[in-house]
């Protein structure tokens, strides 16, 4: 296995596939089919994580199409709110979907530094954001946790999910996708196991919990 550091293109190809038209057919394919039948961890279940967890300042990170923002019930009747994402489509399509809380929008690489200002986050998401990055599982989690750690308030929680590769049983369909998603570049997640994800998470976090539905890792973390 290469350990070489992700390229620009490498980078790129995991956000490149979220156009305009695939975001108009993404709460239908993604969120409703293959959640449920391809990768057996309902919608519904990742919701959760955002009732439960989500704070009255919110930084999203990797934004789909908002879907997720636009259900929950959110502590705050007018929740401060920030999406990053690398994709434009996808910031723009969020940022509409939830325009009634006026959310920042910030377009940036998660895998490099982010420049956020003086900002403090009560809770980050990371939904369906590790599969898509290139690298190794530990190594990419990792550094995305440290880029992001600066602006999460004490006491603040980062939380999220992501389809694994290894460790999980993957049905027909599921071992069909995953790898032909590998080969277009869209995940980058054949080698990704709960372990892995848990060892980068606790670099920086001192609490960690990680549940495995279906072939989907949801986990949180606490400092």
């Amino acid at each position: 296995m290469s350990t070489e550091a992700p390229t620009t293109e490498d980078v790129e190809a995991g956000q490149a596939a979220y156009t305009p038209r695939l975001l108009a057919l993404y709460d239908l394919y993604v969120l409703g089919f293959s959640n449920r039948f391809v990768w057996r961890c309902p919608s519904a279940r990742m919701l959760e994580l955002y009732n439960r967890f989500a704070g009255a300042r919110h930084l999203d990170v990797g934004v789909g199409t908002g879907w997720f923002l636009d259900r929950c019930r959110w502590p705050a009747e007018r929740p401060q709110i920030a999406l990053l994402d690398l994709n434009a489509s996808s910031l723009q399509a969020a940022g509409y979907r939830i325009r009634r809380y006026a959310p920042q929008t910030v377009r940036a690489n998660v895998l490099e530094p982010v420049e956020l200002g003086n900002v403090r986050f009560d809770s980050i998401g990371m939904n369906f954001l590790l599969h898509c990055l290139p690298g190794r599982l530990e190594e990419k989690a990792a550094t995305v946790t440290r880029n992001l750690f600066p602006y999460l308030e004490p006491g603040g929680v980062l939380f999220g999910s992501t389809v694994l590769g290894r460790g999980v049983r993957h049905n027909a369909i599921g071992r069909t996708l995953i790898r032909a998603y590998n080969r277009k570049g869209i995940f980058s997640n054949l080698a990704d196991d709960r372990e892995g994800l848990e060892r980068a998470l606790a670099s920086s976090f001192s609490s960690v919990e990680i549940e495995i539905v279906g072939a989907v890792a949801l986990f949180s973390a606490r400092a």
